[in-house]
């Protein structure tokens, strides 16, 4: 069954630390709004069993938006 990602989990941080910087970073709340909307499609292209390819790319977009986070903090 798919499951949301726990980007905190990927992080190491918990989320308290995470809300902190993101109120005063808006480019990284933003980042953090962009991660669950991608995480959302791919647990959903994930239920759906679509196309390999499309839940490929989701998987990437999503890795690259964690990628983006994580220099961020």
């Amino acid at each position: 069954m798919p499951v949301k990602h726990d980007l905190y989990q990927d992080l190491g941080l918990s989320k308290d630390e995470v809300d902190g910087r993101r109120a005063k970073n808006p480019h990284l709340n933003a980042l953090f709004d962009k991660y669950k909307t991608v995480d959302e499609l791919v647990v959903s292209a994930e239920k759906a069993a679509g196309s390999d390819e499309e839940l490929k790319k989701l998987k990437e977009k999503r890795l690259l938006v964690k990628d983006e986070i994580a220099k961020l903090l």
